[in-house]
């Protein structure tokens, strides 16, 4: 009989970086995914061949809906007696641990995709901190989805070294070097969509619309670089969060205004819009792991990135792109700069941009490592998997 492996998301749109991956561990556990919004869930469930189960967390902080969802937790813990618990997300990786914990699960699993309280301050970050501590003391072993994730909570005292691991190069699942092959056929003309000319030179951003993500100093770069380069275009790719740590106004009206920015919200296929771009660019102030990243450079696209934890792990100054400061927006601009006054420089790091993704990040290698770590913490509790 397969072992019950259950993994929990605060909501369905996380399960994107288990896609495919869900399906290969159900041939060897009893794979249940566990998240709210039972309409999406549903999906993710019949698209893997998996089962669901639903529980209606929230994502902020909600003290009488999150005691109700631990409840929920116990209560299912409790009828289906999994053998591994596999927590993402925060608020779905608290409820989950604290419950698993307390019904004497044997595999806990805590996969750090980054650090939520790195952005807040106050009485919110400690609260968080504390919060992410507890998830680490209850977890049997805490997945780091990068170095930088992992040293960082080591240096914080939220988990203790020996608990924290990486497993290959890191990242939750790798990426499917097919799905982004450099040949893709594509029937749009994005370019002619946009109104940008054959010729014109194309920065590219992919992320929610936030001033974490540095989009004040990216859009305000790439504002006086244009003034100067009538043919530079910025594709801005991912929705606005105006609720929460929302862009300036200033930077707003920038995006609304100019010709030359292409603000184009939530995209279902990012793929079409990278390949008719010359460079990626990700000035974010925080990541965990910044998939985007391998994905701009499995299509052959060369990146600006900032010196933070996961970005550094991927971007190897000189090789496969460049990194700046964070929160720098003169060495932002200056770098933009000299990318498009240097187009042999460009060539020559796009020639090995895919080349350095899938050496460390292809999906099966980072699948099948991560199968095999599931199955020594299983044998380590005595119930091995064949």
């Amino acid at each position: 009989m397969k072992k019950k492996f259950f993994i929990t998301t605060t909501i369905p749109e996380t399960f994107v970086f288990f896609k495919g991956n869900l399906a290969f561990l159900n041939e060897v556990f009893d794979i249940c995914a566990i998240s709210s919004q039972k309409d999406k869930l549903e999906k993710v469930g019949e698209d893997e061949g998996v089962r669901t189960h639903y529980i209606p967390m929230s994502r902020p902080v909600s003290l009488l809906n999150d005691i109700s969802c631990l409840f929920r937790f116990l209560w299912f813990f409790i009828k289906e007696k999994p053998d591994i618990v596999h927590g993402n997300t925060p608020k779905a990786s608290f409820l989950s641990m604290i419950a698993s914990k307390i019904t004497s699960v044997k595999i806990r699993i805590y996969m750090c995709h980054g650090l939520r309280y790195q952005g807040t301050s106050g009485i919110m970050k400690w609260l968080l901190m504390r919060m992410e501590k507890l998830t680490c003391t209850c977890a049997n072993e805490v997945i780091c989805v990068s170095k930088g994730v992992r040293d960082t909570l080591i240096v914080d005292g939220i988990c203790p070294p020996e608990k924290a691991v990486v497993i290959h190069h890191g990242s939750a699942g790798g990426i499917d070097m097919k799905r982004f092959e450099l040949n893709i056929e594509s029937n749009r003309d994005i370019k002619k969509e946009l109104g940008i000319g054959p010729s014109d030179f194309v920065y590219i951003y992919v992320g929610r619309i936030v001033q974490d993500k540095g989009i004040n100093e990216l859009v305000s770069a790439f504002v006086k670089l244009q003034a100067s380069k009538e043919s530079l275009h910025l594709i801005l790719i991912g929705p606005e969060e105006a609720d929460l740590n929302p862009i300036s106004e200033q930077t707003r009206n920038q995006i609304y205004t100019s010709k030359n920015i292409h603000a184009l919200g939530r995209q279902n296929d990012i793929r079409s819009f990278m390949m008719c771009s010359d460079a990626f660019v990700l000035p974010s102030y925080r990541e965990g792991f910044g998939m985007v990243l391998i994905e701009a450079g499995a299509l052959g696209l060369p990146c600006i990135s900032t010196d933070i934890s996961g970005c550094n792990e991927i971007i190897v100054s000189g090789e496969n792109g460049e990194i700046i400061p964070p929160r720098d927006e003169n060495a932002l601009y200056e770098k933009m700069k000299e990318w498009v006054e240097q187009p042999e420089k460009l060539a020559a790091m796009a020639s090995k941009a895919r080349g350095m993704v899938e050496s460390r990040f292809e999906q099966s290698m980072v699948w099948n490592a991560l199968l095999l770590e599931y199955k020594r913490l299983l044998d380590r509790a005595g119930n091995n998997v064949k």
